[in-house]
Order: C-alpha cells, then sequence, then structure tokens
C-alpha cells in the first residue's frame, strides 16, 4: 500500500481533539487518504465509522439537525472513542454549525476527520472559522518524491535535491522528471502507465471535476472557468486582469472572481512581488501558476517531450515553482522584478534568490548585476534543466 507523505501528520493529530480537517483539490486522494487511515485503525481495533455526504439521504438528514448524526450510526460506548471520517463537509449547507455542535457536546466520544474539496466552501460556510476547533491540512497532488514512491522507486527519492545524484541513478531520475513534467501528480494519472489514458484522465479531470468546482459556485459563465484556466497555463509573466478581460470581452472583476475560485480550489497560486525600493519596484501585480503540470499541459494541449516544446522554459519554471510549493509557505515565495522589467524568478525567505533557465547556456549574468549588486544579503542561485534535481532547494532543517 503507498501512503501519502501527509499520512503521518495526519496520524499523529488523531490523538488531538480537534477536528482534523482535510482539504485540496479534487481527485488528489483525500477520500483515499482517509479510507487508509480507516483501514489501520480497524487493524489496531478502534470504533470507527465513514460517511459520505455525497449520499442524498445522509445529506438531508444532517442537515435537518447535527443530532440526526445518531441516527445514520449506530448507538456507542461513551468510555470508546470513536473516529469519523466525514467526506466531502462542503456538501452540508451549514458545516460550521453541524461540526460545532458536535465538538461541543461530544468531542469526549468523536474525533472528527472531515476532508472537503475546495477552500472556496469552506470560507464561504465556515462563518464563525471554528477558531480553535480544527487544524487545516492541504492535500495537492503527488510531489515529485511521492511520484516516485507510486512508481515503485522511492528508495531513489531521498537524492533528489540532496546536492549530489550518484551517476548510476542520473539517466533514470531523468526519465521520471520527464514523465513528471509532461503528465503532473494527479495519482490515477501516476499509476496508468498508457500515455493515452494518462491524458484521457487529465481531460475527465479538467472537463468534470474542475467544471463541477465552477457550476458548484454558482458561477455566470462556468465555461469561461476553463478558458480563463487555459490562458493561465499558456502566459508567461505577470497576472493582468485588465489585459485577460479584454481579451475575453468580459469585465475584469469577472476575471478576479474566477481567478480567486481557483486558487482557493488548489488549482492556481498566486505569488506576490518581494520589493524594498517602493518607487522602482513592482509592489502589486503577482504571478500566476498552476499547481499541476500535467493539468497545464492539458489546457495547452501540448504533451510532446520537454526537449522538442518552445515552451520548456516555462515548464521547468513551473516546475521550479511546485518544488518549492511544496517545502516553504506561500508567504516565503517571491519573485523580483523592477518598472524597467528586470526581473529574477523566484526569492525565497528574503534570503535566497533563483533564476530559472532551461539551458545552462542562454544564462547571462549581466542581466543580473544589478540585482546582485542592490542585494548583497541574497544569495543567488541558477536552476537549469541539468542541475534541477541537483540543487538543494530544500529549508535548512
Amino acid at each position: 500500500m503507498k501512503y501519502r507523505t501527509l499520512f503521518k501528520t495526519l496520524w499523529d493529530h488523531l490523538s488531538k481533539k480537534q477536528i482534523t480537517l482535510l482539504v485540496g483539490a479534487r481527485q488528489t486522494g483525500k477520500t483515499t487518504l482517509m479510507q487508509q487511515m480507516q483501514s489501520k485503525l480497524e487493524k489496531e481495533e478502534k470504533r470507527t465509522f465513514f460517511i459520505s455526504l455525497e449520499d442524498p439521504e445522509i445529506l438531508k438528514l444532517l442537515d435537518d439537525h447535527p443530532r440526526n448524526l445518531f441516527q445514520v450510526i449506530p448507538p456507542f460506548n461513551n468510555n470508546k472513542k470513536v473516529i469519523l471520517f466525514l467526506d466531502e463537509i462542503q456538501y452540508l449547507s451549514n458545516p460550521t454549525n453541524f461540526l460545532k455542535y458536535h465538538y461541543d457536546l461530544n468531542q469526549d466520544s468523536i474525533k472528527f476527520v472531515v476532508s472537503g474539496s475546495s477552500a472556496f466552501y469552506i470560507d464561504e460556510k465556515f462563518k464563525d472559522s471554528l477558531a480553535g476547533r480544527k487544524r487545516i491540512f492541504i492535500l495537492p497532488t503527488l510531489t515529485f518524491e511521492e511520484f516516485l514512491i507510486f512508481k515503485n522507486r522511492g528508495e531513489i527519492s531521498s537524492f533528489i535535491n540532496s546536492g549530489s545524484i550518484p551517476e548510476i541513478y542520473k539517466l533514470e531520475l531523468q526519465k521520471w522528471l520527464n514523465e513528471y513534467l509532461l503528465f503532473g501528480g494527479y495519482p490515477e494519472v501516476v499509476v496508468e502507465e498508457e500515455l493515452s489514458e494518462k491524458k484521457l484522465i487529465l481531460k475527465e479531470i479538467a472537463d468534470s471535476y474542475i467544471k463541477k468546482d465552477a457550476l458548484e459556485a454558482n458561477l455566470r459563465y462556468p465555461d469561461m472557468y476553463c478558458k480563463i484556466l487555459k490562458i493561465l497555463s499558456s502566459r508567461k509573466g505577470l497576472f493582468n486582469s485588465n489585459n485577460i478581460a479584454t481579451h475575453l470581452k468580459i469585465k475584469y472583476q469577472t476575471i478576479n472572481t474566477y481567478v480567486k475560485l481557483m486558487e482557493k480550489s488548489f488549482h492556481i497560486t498566486r505569488i506576490l512581488p518581494f520589493y524594498r525600493n517602493v518607487e522602482k519596484e513592482l509592489r502589486k501585480m503577482p504571478k500566476i501558476y498552476l499547481n499541476d503540470l500535467g493539468l497545464r499541459n492539458y489546457f495547452l494541449g501540448n504533451f510532446k517531450p520537454i526537449s522538442l516544446r518552445n515552451d520548456r522554459g516555462e515548464l521547468l519554471e513551473n516546475f521550479v515553482f511546485r518544488r518549492f510549493y511544496d517545502f516553504y509557505s506561500i508567504d516565503d515565495i517571491r519573485f523580483w522584478r523592477t518598472q524597467k522589467k528586470q526581473e529574477v524568478d523566484f526569492i525565497i525567505q528574503e534570503s535566497k534568490a533563483y533564476e530559472v533557465k532551461f539551458s545552462k547556456k542562454t544564462f547571462n549574468p549581466q542581466k543580473y548585476s544589478y540585482f546582485k549588486k542592490k542585494y548583497t544579503d541574497l544569495s543567488f542561485n541558477l536552476i537549469h534543466f541539468d542541475n534541477v534535481l541537483e540543487i538543494d532547494l530544500k529549508p535548512k532543517q
């Protein structure tokens, strides 16, 4: 059985009274992760129940009143704590009221492990924020290390970004990197061996599950949601809602609303500029990256090998972003750009600068002399295709 890295963290949190709230994009494996936890608990002879709120009868019952939970699960001995897994919490009309009711009355007898597909619904419906009663855990698509585990090559994952990869593993790791760059980390896509099937699964995720986010959010133009995702996939550089609005002939406020939903549904991430000089450096306009490379390539309609792509530099940069996203908080990831369009791709923890080029040969050190002279306290590093798996990107322990 293959476990996600988050499994241990969630397992450790079972001993806490707080509600364990698991969120992330659809199809990242939240339900599977909870089922794995339940299976392990049952082997330890712990009492568990699993409820899916995609069942309309159960949903109606729990919406009528929180106490109706005890019509769904059988009576239990109050001396023995029950672990209750509740899948797709966002379908409840008032999830805050439901969880708060049971936490306040039954926290000594019921431990809640809850999943939700979109932070959008969590934000909108958790009106009092359940302050002090919950802890949120985010499950993204597979990291590159997890990708290797799902490929049954987890034993070589420790060499990634360690500073040095043994020569014997370099070609193999490059092969896996090429696949990850093209098809990303959705678990179902990773375990599928046929390339044509991988593409079909990504199409299903985009056409069904992502569109479901738009429909359930009652967006006025749900088809426009995927059009905007396609534009964000194809554009390198700064996010300009006015520019996209003009292209699509809709209001820029609509663009901003839809992009906010994409962000809260874990499909994209917005990173903000790093600046110290208020007059000369960009302060407001963000950059946007897709959180999964397979989804990015689906929206571009391009699954060509990276060496044959015109966008290989942008694709590698998006991969490097994803690596940072797996290791750091979003507040620790910035980019630098001046009004004169001088730019450095990533500033990490205000201490390390990284520029990404597909080939080392295309790097011109002179272009960055102003930045290095101005920010002598930041180390400057070049990332390219040949060193992207070797250079140490992880936080110091």
